[in-house]
């Protein structure tokens, strides 16, 4: 094994801090530091941010030299090194939460915090990383980017944002084929299953909601095995959670990286506003929400704001759950309340948010237990009733509702 060349970038703290500390971030396989451009600008206004690329990756030289993750482990520490040197903090995600994992293990007396994105003590079988490497091989990476495309993004990112999926996808085609090679045999070859209890670094273990090369339940798991570690889910994307929801992940980051003492840096109510109408089109759809606002009126404006702002901005963008379990509370909570007209929405928002069927009865059935038996017949009854309009329009081939 050898270390390899790692090289990056670094964005100087913007907040006036003559000393501030220094953040470094690291990208997955397939990716470059273009992955963290839209969570920099707010790590920058308390932190030295230094992102750094994987081998033959963005700005590090290509190798030809196997290598393992601790040997990158000890790469990043010499980039660090080449730029002041000091204790820091990480966030890495995929391979890079994986480098992270070694760090806190190589070089405990280096690491301040930790947060591990979309990774794990071990990420997958080995065979399949060594079929990719074989296959990389032998067809590069262009012969990767359909799959990356499906593993990458939660559904509908990619109708969503598309030139920030294509661009990503186009970086893929740029990386060197051998080293993307080697990061494979590097992944088959990372097991810290066992180790990982011996980490005493701060650590933050968080999971995609739609992620499935390192689910939530993968993520839950190494949280339970590090002293002192939490999980959170981050709503809303697959993979790449700094592409898909960098203000979320900025958040997340900021508040977990916060010295204590040191206040949190909090959104605006312009951030919270256009955070939640995200996740509001995401969720309800782009149909209803054009429709609700082009309905407003100078008497509902400023309902329709706080709605978004506080039911879509401050509670559904929340980490601590995934959006499934929103909608199943939701479901029970609009049951227990009598609102079929909202209920009716929210069956449509819980399919959209992956619910079947078959959960979404369940989920009634369970409430009439403690919400009562006539609460639950009516809440079954607009249930039926909305798939039966769902199927009635996706036997329309020109609709444009969910099947």
């Amino acid at each position: 094994m050898s270390q390899p060349i790692v090289r990056g970038t670094i964005q100087q703290a913007t907040g006036g801090d003559p000393d501030p500390q220094t953040v470094v971030l690291g990208s997955s396989l397939g990716t470059t530091t273009a992955l963290w451009d839209g969570v920099v600008p707010a790590l920058a206004e308390h932190y030295r941010v230094l992102r750094f690329d994987l081998p033959g990756h963005g700005l590090s030289p290509a190798t030809t030299e196997p290598f393992g993750v601790a040997d990158l482990a000890d790469a990043v520490i010499a980039l660090v090194d080449s730029v002041g040197g000091g204790t820091f903090h990480y966030a890495g995600i995929s391979l890079a939460g994986t480098v992270g994992l070694e760090l806190a293990l190589r070089h405990p007396d280096r690491l301040r915090n930790l947060a591990v994105i979309c990774s794990g003590a071990k990420i997958g079988a080995a065979e399949g990383w060594l079929t990719r490497a074989g296959q990389i091989r032998a067809g590069g990476t262009a012969s990767v980017v359909a799959g990356s495309a499906e593993r990458w993004f939660a559904p509908g990112f990619l109708d969503r944002d598309p030139a920030a999926g294509s661009a990503a996808l186009s970086t893929l085609l740029d990386v060197d084929d051998e080293s993307y090679a080697l990061c494979c045999e590097a992944l088959a070859a990372f097991d810290v299953t066992t180790e990982v209890q011996g980490i005493r670094s701060p650590t933050l273990c968080a999971s995609g909601e739609f992620d499935l090369p390192t689910p939530t339940a993968q993520l839950q798991d190494l949280a339970a095995r590090i002293p002192g570690a939490r999980h959170v889910t981050i709503a809303g994307v697959a993979h790449l959670p700094a592409l898909e929801r960098p203000d979320t992940v900025a958040a997340l980051l900021l508040e977990f990286l916060a010295p204590p003492n040191e206040p949190v840096p909090r959104p605006t109510a312009d951030d919270t506003y256009a955070a939640g109408l995200v996740v509001r089109r995401s969720v309800l759809g782009d149909a209803h929400v054009d429709a609700a606002t082009a309905a407003i009126t100078s008497e509902t404006a400023d309902f329709q704001d706080f709605i978004t702002r506080y039911a879509w901005g401050e509670i559904w963008t929340r980490p601590g759950l995934d959006r499934r379990t929103r909608s199943f509370l939701t479901i029970a909570s609009l049951v227990t309340g009598g609102h079929e007209h909202e209920l009716a929405l929210h069956v449509r928002a819980a399919l959209r948010n992956g619910l079947a069927r078959a959960e979404i009865s369940e989920a009634i059935l369970h409430t009439a237990i403690y919400a009562g038996v006539p609460a639950a017949n009516s809440a079954m009854g607009v249930a039926r009733d909305t798939f039966a309009s769902i199927d009635a329009a996706a036997a329309d081939s020109s609709s444009p509702e969910l099947p």
